[in-house]
Order: structure tokens, then sequence, then C-alpha cells
């Protein structure tokens, strides 16, 4: 096996949820290791997240434009492989353009930049390094919505009518960023979250989710957003009809003062032969309706699914397989990738910046529809010709 990638982070020091998550993905496989970081908005804090994680000091940077400085000062064959940025959404994109622009792959997170001006501007940076870049819309590495994907396209559902995705949670049900909750307090602040709150941190997800699963291009949105927490000044919550291209309907829930739901993102799917419905906290199983036939449970890691299913399993079947190995397969794919000079191993794939730009525009057609006295919000996205 060839050597672990050497990944930097931006981001993600002590007390940071998401920052763990993603090392523990980058390494489950043996893909990447940590190596150099820049953990956190203040030097003392971040060197001290680099000490207590066991990065060598002199990688252990206080800034990202540090941490970019010293690894382009580095040997070529020593300089870190890849860099996940995984910081509140505003810093994504002067940490992401710059590492582009300097010749480094880059892992982002969700969702990848703050507006479209600068979702073009990075992809028409990515296009011109060529290098590879992933956001991490980690739900699309579970391997039964890989089959789900699969069975659509193949026809299995004919075709597609209906989709109905719903991403409900309870956490912010009160005002939770007056409490010293540093998650609370950067989502709910536009400064840092940008225009949209529950639409930005989870409606993204469930956009992504739909598009990936079904291929549907979104045509209009009616959209209604919420903010029931007093005092908040972004949305908490969102209710949307969907219009795509073909003809099929849909409905978007996006909920944070959903009370007692932990992290309900769910999906069904209706054609003119067949349905399904999967559940991210029951992940393990997904539920296929045939017309005039019982309905089917698929479980992973068995050979009647797909390929591409098969292929994000580790785990023989009955072995539950969740949200880190999902987040892993991402990073997987992107090792792959950089290993193949850029081109995607298509078993192993992965959102990359269009994926990651049609989500940016999705926020911001929706926050433009809630806005508006008319019914319909036209939401096509028309990206430019930008790497995958």
């Amino acid at each position: 096996m060839s050597r672990p990638l050497r990944l930097g982070m931006v981001g993600g020091g002590s007390g940071a949820f998401i920052g763990g998550v993603h090392r523990m993905a980058a390494r489950l496989d043996g893909s990447f290791e940590t190596v150099a970081g820049a953990l956190s908005s203040t030097e003392q804090k971040s060197r001290e997240s680099g000490r207590a994680l066991g990065l060598d000091d002199r990688r252990s940077y206080g800034t990202w434009e540090q941490m970019l400085e010293g690894e382009l000062a580095r040997p070529e064959g020593d300089r870190i492989d890849a860099v996940s940025i995984v910081t509140p959404n505003h810093v994504h994109f002067p940490v992401a353009s710059a590492f582009v622009r300097a010749g480094f792959n880059v892992v982002c997170d969700k969702p990848m930049v703050l507006s479209s001006a600068e979702a073009s501007e990075l992809s028409r940076a990515v296009r011109e390094a060529g290098v590879t870049f992933a956001v991490t819309y980690n739900y699309s590495g579970y391997p039964l919505v890989r089959e789900a994907r699969e069975l659509v396209a193949s026809g299995a559902l004919g075709t597609v009518r209906k989709v109905l995705v719903e991403y409900n949670q309870g956490w912010l049900a009160t005002r939770l960023e007056e409490q010293e909750n540093k998650q609370a307090d950067w989502r709910t602040d536009p400064a840092r979250s940008g225009v949209a709150g529950a639409v930005g941190d989870i409606g993204s997800h469930a956009e992504n989710l739909v598009s990936t699963v079904t291929g549907l291009e979104l045509t209009h949105i009616c959209a209604d957003l919420s903010t029931f927490v007093p005092g908040r000044r972004l949305d908490d919550d969102a209710s949307l009809l969907l219009r795509f291209d073909g003809g099929a309907k849909g409905v978007l829930i996006a909920s944070q003062i959903a009370v007692g739901i932990e992290n309900g993102l769910t999906l069904r799917v209706y054609g003119e032969e067949g349905g399904l419905h999967w559940r991210q906290e029951e992940p393990n199983s997904l539920l296929v309706h045939r017309l005039g036939e019982a309905d089917r449970v698929l479980r992973p890691g068995n050979d009647y699914l797909s390929e591409s299913a098969r292929a994000a399993s580790r785990l023989p079947s009955g072995h539950p397989e969740a949200f880190l190995e999902a987040f892993a397969n991402i990073y997987r794919g992107v090792a792959a990738a950089i290993r193949n000079g850029g081109t995607k191993d298509p078993l192993l794939d992965f959102p990359g910046v269009v994926e990651g730009s049609r989500g940016v525009h999705f926020i911001e057609r929706t926050v433009e529809s809630a806005a508006s006295e008319a019914k319909w919000t036209d939401a096509r996205f028309r990206p430019e010709s930008a790497a995958a």
C-alpha cells in the first residue's frame, strides 16, 4: 500500500466537532495522515491544538497564511498533499482560493463559499490550477445512498414524479447562541454563516442528497423561511416546494427547531413504477417499493447491491457502517483522484466544485424566493465549465 498522503488542516482545533470527524475519516483507510495545521483563529490556541494532536511544532502554524507559506517553503516531496478546510463558512473562500492557486488539493466543508460570485471565481481557479477539489457533502458517501442513485439511474423506479426530503434537528429550539455554545454562535451569525441559517447548514445537505440520488435538475423554488426563536438573525426553519426539469415535483423541509429530533435526514423518491425510502438515522436499510410487489429492504455489504454501493462498504453484511465511514468515502475518493493525477475513480466518486457551486446557488435562490412576492423563483443552475 502507498504511504498515506500528507494532510494539512485549517480550523478544527480544540472544541470543534467537525475537525475531529474529518481527521478520523481521513485516516480510516490509511488515505491521509494529518501532519500540519492552523487549527484555530488565534495563534496561541492554534499552536496548543497542534501540540494536543501531536503535530510537529514546526508544522503547527499560528495562522493559515503561515501554513501556506511554510508548506511552500518545504521541499516539494515533503509538502502537504492536500488541505482540509473545516472553519466557519466565511473563511472557506479566502483559504480555499489561496491554497488552490498555490497548487494544493483541497477538501472543503460545506457550504463551499458564501456567494455565487465567490463560487465562480473559485471554480475558475480550480480549473486553471488543475487540482483536486472536494466538498464534504458526506451523506453522498453512504453505501445505500449510492445504491439509491443506481436504482434511479437504471430506471427501476420509472420516471420520477415526486421527491420528499426532510432534514430536521431540534438543537437550536432555544437561543443556544447566547449560552457560549461555539457551534450555535457562528451558525446563527450572518457575518460568519452567510445569508442563510438552517437552509445553509442543513438544507444544503438536503439539496445535495436529492441531486445525488435523482440526478434531477431543479428549475423553480417556492420557499417560506422562518425565524422562530426571538432575536435570532437567520432562519431556523424552512419549507420549500420544488419543481424539476421533466415535470417532477418535490418538497424540502429543513428545520433546526424541531424539538426532540436529533439528526433526521430522510429521503423518499417516487416514480411511475416504484419508490424508495432512506433515513440517515437508520442508514443501513433502504426500503424499495415496486408496483404490485412486496417491499424489499436492502442492506449494505451484500452481493445483490450495485458495484458502486459495494465499493462504499468495508465490512460484511450485518456489520453496521455509518457516519464516519460515509465521510471516509469522500476522503478515499479524493486520495484516489490525487494519486491518479486528478482523475476520479468512478466507484470512488465525491462531490466537487460543481456540486459546491450548485449548493451555494440553491441557498441564494431559496433566500431570494422567501423574500419575493412571486410564487415561483427560477432556480436553474448554469455552471461554468468547471473542474469536477
